[in-house]
């Protein structure tokens, strides 16, 4: 897609530093870190959430995660790391093409746990919560 930051740095129009590069998948160090080392990996196909994303190329993502994390967490001497998708616009998703985010973290960073993103947690019953897990399930 013409109009999208992530595509034109798969076709090379907008420059990246790259730190890994296959057939599917594409990962550089983001512009805008929220830590020394902070990487995205996505694939070079357009897709805007992972809902949309084909199983296959999903598992090459996520096997480029996997590889990366580690590598990212040595080059930073991080001893841990975040790694999340904002998957959609009510989740925080700024681009519109499925990326996942390696974060390293540190002792004393400021970040938080996955669990503080929300401060309003639903309270929901037990026959609500297996009712979701039916739904889910199907």
């Amino acid at each position: 897609m013409d109009d999208c930051i992530f595509c034109q740095i798969v076709a090379g129009d907008i420059p990246s530093r790259t730190v890994y590069e296959d057939d599917d998948v594409l990962a550089f160090l983001d512009a805008n870190p929220l830590a020394p080392g902070h990487t995205l990996v996505i694939p070079k196909d357009h897709h805007e959430s992972l809902n949309a994303l084909p199983e296959e190329l999903g598992s090459e993502v996520m096997s480029a995660l996997h590889r990366l994390t580690p590598a990212v967490e040595d080059a930073v001497d991080a001893p841990a790391s975040t790694v999340a998708f904002n998957n959609g616009e009510a989740a925080g998703q700024e681009v519109p093409h499925v990326h996942g985010h390696i974060v390293p973290r540190f002792e004393d960073d400021g970040g938080r746990p996955i669990h503080a993103l929300v401060s309003d947690r639903p309270d929901l019953s037990d026959d609500e919560l297996d009712d979701i897990a039916a739904e889910i399930s199907g």
